[in-house]
């Protein structure tokens, strides 16, 4: 895994036939490699379906932003599970 600072890097990817470049710090680039085998898609797909998801929102972020937005979503509940139960 990456370290988590390093600046951002620039990808291509396809998202309904059209490329595009998408800008994002290699740790999101590696939860979202493995967000995509987690699901059985490619990372296009992945990107596409988040993108579209992006778009139906009333105020869409920028995509790198959604993609961001999309694994720290996804993250979360792993997280909270990770957390031991508190005494009571």
């Amino acid at each position: 895994m990456a370290t988590p600072y390093h600046p951002p890097v620039k990808r291509s990817v396809e998202i309904a036939g059209h490329r595009t470049s998408v800008s994002l710090e290699p740790l999101f680039w590696d939860w979202l490699r493995a967000a995509a085998e987690a699901e059985g898609l490619p990372i296009n797909a992945l990107v596409a379906r988040i993108d579209a998801e992006r778009i139906a929102a009333p105020q869409p972020p920028g995509l790198a932003g959604a993609i961001r937005l999309w694994l720290a979503a996804r993250a979360r509940p792993a997280a909270a599970a990770a957390l031991p139960t508190p005494p009571g």
